[in-house]
């Protein structure tokens, strides 16, 4: 397969070096590849939020980018929808292959810049693959882990040392990536080994642990960086940071939804500890927003919302939230659902009080931007296949009948247009579960599809209805 893939690399350089000829010696950067199984026609290249290109798959599925302004830096790509990270410079060839049906592990990289990035993919392969025991070390006492991690995080340093030393000409920026991405997991799972200890024991309270040697490491932790807002191994250990501290101001151990004060005061921890605005305000809504979709409910906590709208800065995020709840006042437990149509994949209009006559139902409205196909494709027919006696409705926020989620029978599929609502609930366009029972009253006004919650809920609604 390799050689396969250098072959194909080749015949690109070789059509690269004929067609641009004297933009090789500028600072030209070139990006591109081939996809196997592809889910989509074509492959998005971001860098933090900001989309930079849209690349368009030829008939053998092969794309290519050409850029003249790249900066040096951290980017991503999308394809289907997965994603990953490449660390890009100019003047930079990077090509890759990958296979949709395998794609991190399939994923490889030739030309120049690609020894930089085989490395990091090989370090997230590597992350990905010991999860499973990375977490049973969880069940040691806190000296016995300890010794554990330190060993792993010395192991890992010796990689980075070994690959620097072959490696002179690379940038500080990059080395700075490297290390990031070899030690930032392993310090996330130490900050969640408390709450993971007391999990795997069943304990009531925290662990005693010496701060100071356990985590010696925060030390060296750079705690306001806007520019690796978007690195999964960075946003994951400063979150996990946060939470810890949190937790550290004396609330007991909780699993499943978070007690308004501890929500309250983890808003203030990211107020204190991070100062960099734009990770500031990331980390509030980010907050806000899984905490009450944790709950899969209606209850609205007011101290925690009205702690976000004074400690964020960011005017779209709390439009956002203000839009959410606004939404959430609408339509409550007790209330009669009516006086709203969906519509089918033949565009017919079907009443909602029709919908539910007789039936207890579950109204999942949902939204492009907040949850992925794949996603709603894997939970949603072991959801159906588990509670035949409930009529499910998967309902698209402003859709059309020309967008199916695959692998969920059409039977269930519908969309609903937000502008003919009079009495608009879904004005966020956030997503939102309603349950109803077959007297058409709402048992549930918000619930979240994404909850650990749900599937109870679900069980107890269909058994006392």
């Amino acid at each position: 397969m390799l050689k396969l893939f250098y072959t194909f690399f080749l015949l690109i350089t070789i059509t690269l070096l004929g067609s641009c000829g004297s933009n090789l010696e500028s600072n030209t950067t070139f990006f591109g590849g081939k996809i196997i199984n592809p889910k989509t026609k074509y492959v998005v290249l971001f860098s933090m939020d900001k989309v930079i290109d849209t690349l368009i798959l030829d008939k053998d599925n092969k794309f290519l980018g050409k850029y003249s302004t790249l900066n040096e830096g951290l980017y991503y790509f999308k394809h289907g929808n997965e994603n990953q990270y490449i660390y890009l410079e100019p003047k930079d060839s990077l090509m890759l292959r990958l296979n949709t049906w395998d794609f991190d592990e399939s994923l490889v990289y030739a030309g120049k810049g690609a020894e930089r990035n085989n490395i990091l993919i090989d370090i997230f392969i590597e992350n990905e693959n010991k999860r499973s025991l990375y977490y049973s070390f969880n069940k040691l006492k806190p000296e016995v882990y300890q010794n554990k991690m330190d060993s792993i995080i010395n192991d890992r340093m010796l990689t980075f040392k070994d690959y620097a030393d072959k490696h002179p000409n690379e940038t500080q920026n990059y080395f700075n990536i490297l290390k990031t991405a070899l030690t930032y997991p392993i310090y996330s799972r130490i900050e969640r080994y408390s709450i993971n200890h007391i999990n795997l024991h069943n304990k009531e309270n925290h662990v005693a642990i010496n701060n100071d040697a356990f985590y010696k490491y925060r030390k060296n932790i750079r705690y306001n960086n806007d520019s690796l807002m978007y690195y999964t191994p960075y946003t994951r250990y400063i979150r996990n940071y946060l939470y810890n501290l949190t937790y550290a101001l004396g609330h007991k151990p909780m699993n499943g939804a978070y007690s308004e004060d501890f929500t309250v005061d983890l808003l203030k921890t990211i107020d204190k500890e991070i100062h960099a605005e734009n990770s500031k305000n990331a980390f509030l809504k980010r907050t806000v927003l899984d905490h009450f979709y944790r709950k899969s409910s209606c209850n609205i906590n007011a101290n925690t919302f009205q702690t976000f709208f004074k400690l964020s800065s960011n005017k779209n995020d709390k439009l956002l939230i203000e839009k959410l709840v606004k939404d959430n006042s609408v339509i409550h437990k007790g209330d009669q659902i009516k006086g709203f149509n969906i519509s089918d994949f033949t565009d017919k209009a079907i009443n909602i009080q029709d919908f539910t006559l007789n039936k207890n139902s579950v109204l999942i409205f949902w939204n492009k931007k907040y949850f992925s196909e794949s996603f709603l494709s894997s939970r949603l027919p072991y959801l159906i296949a588990s509670f035949p006696d409930l009529n499910f409705a998967i309902i698209e926020i402003d859709g059309s009948s020309d967008n199916r989620i695959q692998k969920v029978d059409i039977k269930n599929q519908y969309y609903i247009n937000t502008t003919a609502l009079k009495e608009n609930f879904l004005k966020s366009k956030m997503p939102r579960t309603i349950l109803v029972n077959k007297n058409g009253i709402i048992e549930n006004g918000y619930a979240s599809l994404s909850s650990k919650n749900f599937f109870n809920q679900l069980k107890n609604f269909n058994k006392n209805n």
